[in-house]
């Protein structure tokens, strides 16, 4: 075994003439027992086809009876890879005349790795999409999924190769797969930005699942930070329901915040989280609806108005909070329209502070009627109106002692 590491090192660098040198005039067994050796984990066989040299490759399996199932560990992207056949390595790395020769020669075209991982997976991790085409008419299994239950499908859509993907998908591999974490290829495109990709899957029926971690592939995209994959998302109402719009906004401004420290990034998208929230939580028309049921005789609130005075004001006073809470965000200020709405309608000629109380009291009263009462919104948003009027109020009595 004193020649095991010269023959490894002509094997490995393509040196077919020094190969034979110090293998043709030895025994069948002394040959035998030098292409199984292995050196740093790997033999012989398994570098050539790593390395492409198929002069080497077919020496050793023609000259030397090398078999073709022998596995070894080689390093692919400085990840080690464990118990790789030639055929692997091959595929791996892109050798299409190296994967046809040992096809020819029986080689398991499924055969994988330590962790389940096929030819067929190799070639679709590194975009090698003639190799891809080759193995699959030569019968390879495109469901076959590693330990992880990642399939070939999975990885294209991961590794944005947008040819093998259509491919796959032309070949009918299963768009809806979930992996052993309850991955699909959907989450794949939006943790890699593979917006073109997604919309392939979606056009073929890909459905947005949750995985084991509850994490769609809407959200998938925005803690990865991959807007444009969010914002496509976002837009397809017929995919993601408002809630989902809210929830993704929200993370994407902590990923932009996160790993991009970008707080105007953070911002724009808070803002837009919130305009939507509040949007949703009280709604026009439900307001409208609060006001017109009212009976005329009735009082709002705990010392109340009469009812009539809402009615004959509600298109002022039916404004949804959200759109208060939009303007005071956009203009960085105390909105006309809370006064238009909350306050001008109820001046009748009564004491103003009883006119505030009786304001407050008939805004909660339809507060209440439009909100779950028991919401952790509704205390935060009387909280918010209260604060609002508060200002306004003693600013207008700032102004007055100016004057």
């Amino acid at each position: 075994m004193e020649f095991k590491n010269v023959v490894f090192n002509a094997a490995r660098d393509g040196k077919l003439r020094r190969l034979k040198l110090f293998l043709d005039h030895r025994s069948r067994s002394e040959v035998s027992l030098l292409v199984q050796a292995r050196t740093n984990g790997a033999t012989p066989l398994v570098m050539a086809a790593k390395n492409g040299h198929l002069n080497c490759v077919e020496y050793l399996v023609e000259r030397c009876s090398a078999d073709l199932e022998q596995v070894g560990s080689v390093v692919f992207d400085g990840e080690t890879i464990d118990g790789a056949p030639p055929l692997w390595c091959a595929a791996a790395a892109g050798h299409l005349e190296v994967v046809s020769y040992v096809l020819q020669h029986d080689a398991n075209v499924n055969a994988t790795t330590k962790t389940n991982s096929t030819p067929l997976r190799a070639a679709c991790f590194d975009g090698h999409f003639e190799i891809v085409k080759y193995l699959v008419e030569h019968s390879a299994d495109i469901e076959v999924a590693n330990r992880h239950g990642h399939t070939c499908l999975m990885i294209a859509c991961y590794k944005g190769h947008y040819e093998i993907a259509r491919y796959l998908i032309e070949i009918e591999a299963d768009v809806n797969r979930k992996s052993v974490k309850g991955n699909t290829a959907l989450h794949d495109c939006a943790e890699s930005g593979s917006l073109d990709i997604m919309k392939l899957l979606l056009d073929h029926k890909a459905r947005m699942d949750v995985d084991s971690y509850g994490m769609t592939p809407l959200l998938a995209a925005s803690v990865t930070g991959h807007t444009h994959i969010a914002e496509y998302l976002i837009s397809r109402t017929d995919l993601v329901s408002p809630k989902d719009k809210i929830d993704a906004l929200e993370l994407l401004g902590a990923t932009y915040v996160d790993k991009k420290r970008d707080m105007l990034g953070a911002l724009k998208f808070w803002k837009m989280a919130m305009k939507e929230r509040y949007y949703i939580l009280i709604r026009d028309e439900d307001i409208q609806n609060a006001i017109r049921g009212m009976d005329q005789n009735s009082t709002a609130g705990p010392d109340g108005i009469p009812a009539k005075f809402l009615i004959e004001s509600k298109e002022n006073i039916a404004v949804p909070l959200g759109i208060i809470m939009r303007k005071s965000i956009d203009q960085g200020k105390i909105p006309d329209i809370l006064k238009l709405a909350y306050v001008t309608p109820i001046h009748k000629g009564v004491p103003q502070d009883e006119d505030i109380k009786r304001c407050i009291g008939a805004w909660m009263s339809l507060m209440l009627s439009v909100v779950h009462p028991f919401a952790p919104m509704t205390s935060s948003s009387i909280l918010f109106f209260g604060k609002f009027l508060h200002f306004d109020l003693m600013n207008t009595k700032q102004k007055k002692k100016k004057v």
